[in-house]
């Protein structure tokens, strides 16, 4: 995904790291260096200088968003005669690979957008807990295609976003853990109505499925208010994977409860080459063949360069 020349007519409005962090020079960083050291992920090289030069730009253009999409539902209620005068959550999706650095972006700007005035309660799901459970995938054969579009349930993600976007009282999204690898039966996060939902994963912005009869159905995205792509270089994103990998096979991987605790034994050696493997047969041909593809269907696009930072962003002009 290379810089576009200026003279190249495009839909999306780009403006390099240096632009894009003077829109923030104004804006106080509500985040100290230790709750940046809270959110940032494994082998994520996030800073304050880099929270405050891209992430607080972000936060503050979705606010405007929000706070502007508030103004609509209010003009649009008073044509209607007020028939619906509760507004729904804005509902933001952020995509991109694995090892990107997604869930991270989401985990800062659920922190950044909850210190607007406007919005103080920002709540963030992430589409694992909608993965179908191991026992479900294995009696599918799709163990080993976990994070492909269909090993998730995506009529109970769906219904999820559908029921956030009806304005119920009270929504519940299943919850996964990575330590066990797999959804916790009994674990539910509760939704209350929240101001803004953030919902973070590898697919949310696939296009809709033909349906039995031959009919387009709905698609997640089709009730996003805003996404998210957080994109690189694919050989950079394999790297990092690698690297996050070999941090893991130190830290949790040596976790006797861990799924993966088989791996905290392997040499450095046999480590790189099992998470290389592992990369080149599930996570890279997702990313070419379902993620990368959704790239283009973004409000937003976050480049970043090899050392983790970002580069430039293109934003979707109105």
């Amino acid at each position: 995904m290379a810089p576009m020349p200026s003279d190249v007519a495009s839909p999306y409005v780009e403006l390099d790291r240096s632009a894009w962090a003077a829109l923030a020079e104004s804006m106080p960083l509500p985040l100290s260096a230790a709750e940046v050291e809270r959110l940032r992920g494994l082998g994520e090289e996030l800073d304050l200088a880099e929270v405050a030069a891209v992430y607080l730009p972000i936060s503050r253009l979705l606010s405007l968003y929000v706070r502007h999409v508030g103004a609509l539902h209010r003009d649009t209620e008073s044509f209607l005669g007020a028939r619906h005068p509760e507004r729904t959550p804005f509902v933001i999706g952020i995509a991109g690979s694995v090892a990107v650095g997604k869930s991270t972006t989401a985990r800062l700007l659920r922190e950044l957008l909850a210190h607007w005035p406007e919005h103080p309660d920002v709540e963030l799901v992430t589409t694992d807990g909608f993965l179908y459970p191991n026992t479900e995938l294995e009696r599918r054969g799709l163990l080993d295609r976990k994070g492909f579009p269909e090993s998730y349930d995506r009529k109970a993600l769906l219904r999820f976003v559908i029921d956030l976007k009806s304005g119920r009282e009270s929504v519940e999204a299943p919850v996964y853990s990575h330590l066990k690898y797999d959804v916790l039966p009994h674990e539910r996060l509760v939704l209350k109505r929240p101001d803004i939902v953030l919902i973070e994963g590898l697919n949310v912005l696939q296009p809709a499925r033909l349906t039995a009869d031959g009919r387009i159905g709905l698609a997640v995205r089709d009730f996003f208010d805003f996404s998210v792509y957080v994109d690189a270089a694919t050989a950079d994103i394999r790297q990092w994977y690698v690297d996050r990998f070999l941090r893991l096979r130190e830290t949790a991987f040596r976790d006797p409860a861990s799924y993966f605790s088989r791996f905290g034994q392997l040499s450095v050696a046999e480590a790189t080459a099992e998470a290389e493997r592992i990369w080149d047969s599930i996570n890279g041909p997702n990313l070419v063949g379902n993620i990368l593809p959704t790239r283009s269907r973004a409000t937003l696009v976050l480049r970043k360069d090899a050392d983790h930072s970002v580069r430039y962003v293109r934003l979707r002009k109105l």
